[in-house]
């Protein structure tokens, strides 16, 4: 497998690129936001490896970049900053994951692991709910037969909230169908992941199928249910 490294401290990188390498991975490093951008851009990674506090374009603005030129490389960010607004923000702009320094090395494997491995769909065959096809197999969506491109986090919310079509799925377990049960999210960082599912499945149509059950959870429904709950 092929990674992609920006780290900007040479300690760090060098401890990555060692690591991974002894792990079988094929691996690139930049030690700047520019630098990586430009290889990320250039060469196929499966995953890529990326630091926040990063020298000439810092990790968000890298991760903004790639996702604006519609590159769906798996990313996961390394930050210092533990805070949630900075987690919120690597998710909401597309990062599959994230880890905060100092972190374990099996951890970090484990993680990419993760997010690179072929995700199986659960069943078979597409979910469809009104004009949304959901295929967990291919992991594709199309809502009105136009495609619709999710991040990997935002299709996995979608598909938990499909299988049980018309039901109030409780935070907890979006968030555990999502990032799994042991990994620790902010509850905040669902609704942003939310909004941005809603930006891409419900917003540029008139009919909305994403519901908020207030306190609750949240609930994928028909048009049908969608007009009843209106008209209450």
């Amino acid at each position: 497998m092929r990674i992609l490294i920006v780290e900007d401290e040479p300690r760090m990188l060098e401890l990555l690129r060692k690591g991974l390498y002894e792990h079988g991975y094929t691996v690139m490093a930049a030690a700047d936001g520019e630098t990586g951008l430009e290889i990320a851009t250039v060469h196929e990674f499966d995953s890529i490896v990326l630091d926040i506090g990063l020298p000439q374009m810092n990790g968000f603005e890298l991760m903004k970049a790639l996702r604006t030129q519609a590159r769906r490389t798996p990313v996961l960010m390394l930050t210092a900053r533990d805070t949630e607004d900075d987690i919120i923000r690597g998710l909401d702009l597309g990062a599959d994951d994230y880890l905060t320094k100092p972190f374990s090395f099996p951890e970090l494997v484990a993680r990419l692991h993760s997010i690179t491995r072929p995700q199986r769909g659960e069943g078979e065959g597409t979910i469809s709910i009104e004009d949304v096809v959901v295929d967990p197999i291919r992991h594709t969506v199309t809502r009105n037969g136009a495609s619709v491109g999710l991040t990997r986090l935002e299709f996995h919310l979608l598909v938990c909230l499909a299988r049980r079509c018309g039901q109030c799925v409780p935070r907890q377990a979006l968030t555990q169908a999502v990032w799994g049960p042991d990994h620790a999210v902010g509850s905040s960082a669902l609704d942003v992941l939310m909004n941005s599912l809603r930006a891409k499945v419900d917003t540029p149509y008139r009919k909305k199928l994403i519901g908020t059950v207030r306190g609750l959870g949240y609930t994928l429904r028909t048009f049908a249910s969608a007009q009843d709950e209106a008209s209450r």
